[in-house]
């Protein structure tokens, strides 16, 4: 999505539309009272509320408190208190984060990411063209908003690297989240921004992916198999697996997928490509050896 699609008017933090957590907690407590085989209606009469209730906080838009999670819980008869634990640190509503800054200047798509990002516990990436945006310089990241197609003006291209910078704090700090990621020969030999560009972003990536908390694996040409090579995966953990989300991008368009059985398919198709890449020597070795040749 552009940029520059955006609202055309401000609206007050209770209208509007739920974020992804929102909506993800709504979907899991859709879940449970499904697995109990209960109708909306049911219940509310269960919870003393209303079906349209339920329902809105089904759909992420109504907040919901932690104590009303925990009653819903019991109602379906839900006993996993991890999982439940989880539920309740969604709620309270819409939580202001550094990402708003931007909820009139990016797509909402930009946000959620950003959002997710923040309360991961672990991620993975694999990319086969492009860098994972979370180890990209400034100068590279600047080079591909360059390039899109159709063009972006200066103000957005320098908003969106901003924001881009920003979502890096995640990997920062005295407790970084951890990331592993699996790269692509082709994404290094890219050379977007030119030469100097180009091997200044190699030597970070080797910088980045001396980290304790970074690993980082190349899987080389020649290799023969790199699932799911038409998009890019950014897998994010959450602290428990059934709230897990994956993010898939493509040239045209970013999504998210939560169900059970999709989430399986990416940890699968993550496994592999970890699993056939080099090891982290090999691709740090690797990256060198390219990075002196431009």
């Amino acid at each position: 999505m552009r940029a520059n699609q955006k609202r055309t008017a401000t609206m007050p933090p209770s209208k509007l539309p739920p974020t992804i957590r929102q909506r993800r907690l709504g979907a899991e407590l859709r879940r449970l009272r499904e697995l109990a085989e209960l109708s909306a209606t049911e219940a509310g009469r269960l919870h003393g509320t209303t079906q349209s209730r339920i329902s809105n906080v089904e759909s992420g838009g109504y907040p919901v408190s932690a104590d009303r999670v925990r009653t819903l819980a019991r109602l379906y008869g839900c006993v996993d208190q991890p999982l439940i634990d989880a539920l309740t640190s969604m709620t309270g509503g819409r939580t202001r984060g550094w990402w708003d800054e931007y909820r009139e200047i990016l797509p909402a798509e930009f946000l959620d990411l950003a959002e997710l990002e923040h309360h991961a516990v672990a991620m993975r990436v694999a990319c086969a063209i492009h860098l994972p945006g979370l180890l990209q310089t400034t100068d590279h990241a600047r080079a591909l908003f360059k390039d899109a197609v159709p063009s972006f003006d200066p103000p957005e291209i320098e908003h969106m690297l901003s924001f881009r910078i920003k979502r890096q704090a995640v990997i920062y700090g005295k407790q970084p989240t951890p990331l592993s990621t699996v790269i692509h020969e082709a994404a290094l030999r890219m050379g977007f921004g030119g030469p100097k560009v180009a091997r200044a972003q190699l030597e970070h990536l080797l910088d980045m992916s001396e980290r304790e908390h970074i690993t980082v694996r190349v899987t080389p040409f020649g290799t023969g198999s790199y699932p799911s090579a038409g998009s890019g995966i950014i897998y994010l953990g959450d602290a428990v697996p059934q709230l897990d989300t994956a993010q898939l991008d493509t040239d045209l368009v970013s999504y998210y997928v939560g169900a059970q059985p999709q989430l399986a398919r990416y940890r699968a198709v993550l496994d592999r490509l970890e699993g056939t890449a080099l090891t982290p020597k090999k691709s740090r070795d690797l990256i060198h050896n390219i990075a002196q040749s431009m």
